[in-house]
């Protein structure tokens, strides 16, 4: 599997996190190790400009997923084929924002780790404009972030 991290934000970001969170999200995924993902960081006029032109949209905005061979998540028998899953670009301004703003607040790479799985999922397929779509995906979203903070404790033990 190749998940390429490119970081254009000008912010300070662990990428370790996240290639270790997406390995993980993956894997609990069943996605094939033959897949392909990118992550980009990029700043706030990056991000706004993106915002507009592909959701017509003003302002900078969080996370954006740009799928690509649309890919499904695979089962214990029949994994994910091998292919190229997407984009997701992070915006780290804006998740600092929200991070700082949230009740209670975290730490921007918190907030970096839901945005990064939440647009994975929207790589995958997963949508929320629905209410039962919704529900879905913030649940397995949930359930990927759970696995992933256990999954970290244990490695730093």
């Amino acid at each position: 599997m190749t998940i390429e991290i490119t970081n254009e934000s000008g912010v300070q970001i662990d990428e370790t996190v996240l290639l270790r969170l997406t390995e993980s999200n993956l894997a609990e995924l069943r996605v094939s190790p033959d897949a392909d993902l990118a992550i980009l960081l990029v700043d706030e006029g990056a991000m706004e400009a993106l915002h507009v032109q592909w959701m017509d949209e003003p302002g900078p905005t969080d996370v954006l997923s740009f799928p690509m061979d649309e890919l499904r998540p695979g089962t214990d028998e029949t994994p994910t084929p091998p292919g190229l899953l997407g984009d997701i670009v992070l915006c780290p301004q804006v998740a600092e924002t929200q991070a700082a703003q949230a009740k209670p607040s975290h730490p921007m790479i918190d907030e970096l780790v839901m945005l990064t799985t939440h647009g994975l999922l929207h790589l995958l397929g997963f949508d929320h404009a629905e209410p039962a779509e919704a529900k879905e995906m913030f649940s397995l979203q949930r359930d990927l972030i759970v696995a992933f903070t256990l999954a970290e404790r244990r490695r730093q033990r």
